[in-house]
């Protein structure tokens, strides 16, 4: 798969995944149109890092939010193929915060990231599932549309390490477009440390090297140092990193 190709595979899937209430595609944009708290969800993402910045083409994005009356919000990597677009978006005053990290894995390599048993899997998630979501540390409105939004993505899985009739943690693989990509790692609060977000990576994977998935991707928050250790004990490696583009509210 070409690097372009790629770009194109791993957007498409991350959509999917988060499943926006409306993806429409505009000249070379894909545009997600939700009013949830998931912000890859509710911006409007290049499927190339080689884009130019076409005004037209930015009011066209602006429109779609308005029309829904959402606000308009933009994921842009920061690679130099890009400068253009973020020119424009500054010069109509938007500014950009939250860096975050797109990641990539061999499948196989996830599986190796722990020596205890994997995460069970399963079709739904079920209220124990969920209540991860919504335990202390979390922020409730938040945690309920994140169920919400990642129980109607079409054909994915949900991983989860239960202590007893407790579940500790848990985590979603989507499978689509070539890739498994991970989305919602939660562990309890009282129970990080114990390495058990790697059994739920390594359940997962093993879900996707069933069905001959043998790449994987996720999307990590530069300044999640914990997270991040863990990716890279799973062979996880920087692709790219994006910032989003919004107006000061």
């Amino acid at each position: 798969m070409t690097e372009a190709a790629q770009i194109e595979a791993i957007e498409r899937a991350t959509l999917a995944a988060v499943a926006p209430d409306e993806v429409l595609e505009i000249e070379g944009w894909l545009v997600g149109l939700d009013p949830g708290s998931i912000r890859r969800a509710a911006s409007a993402v290049p499927l190339r890092h080689d884009l130019s910045a076409d005004p037209a083409v930015i009011d066209q994005i602006e429109a779609a939010y308005a029309e829904r009356g959402l606000t308009a919000a933009f994921r842009i990597a920061d690679g130099p193929g890009l400068e253009g677009v973020r020119a424009e978006l500054s010069r109509r005053g938007y500014g950009f915060e939250q860096p975050t990290l797109v990641k990539t894995s061999a499948t196989a390599a996830i599986t190796a990231v722990t020596d205890r048993p994997p995460a069970d899997i399963a079709e739904r998630p079920d209220d124990a599932w969920a209540a991860v979501f919504l335990g202390e540390g979390f922020d409730p409105i938040d945690g309920a549309y994140r169920v919400k939004a990642l129980s109607r993505a079409p054909g994915g899985r949900f991983g989860m390490v239960r202590d007893g009739d407790k579940t500790i943690a848990v985590g979603c693989g989507s499978f689509g477009h070539g890739w498994v990509s991970f989305h919602g790692m939660r562990t309890d609060l009282s129970r990080r440390g114990e390495g058990l977000a790697g059994r739920v990576l390594a359940g997962l994977a093993n879900e996707a090297l069933a069905r001959g998935i043998d790449r994987a991707f996720l999307q990590v928050e530069e300044k999640n140092a914990p997270a991040r250790a863990l990716y890279r004990r799973a062979g996880f490696e920087q692709a790219w990193r994006y910032f989003y583009w919004s107006k000061p509210s």
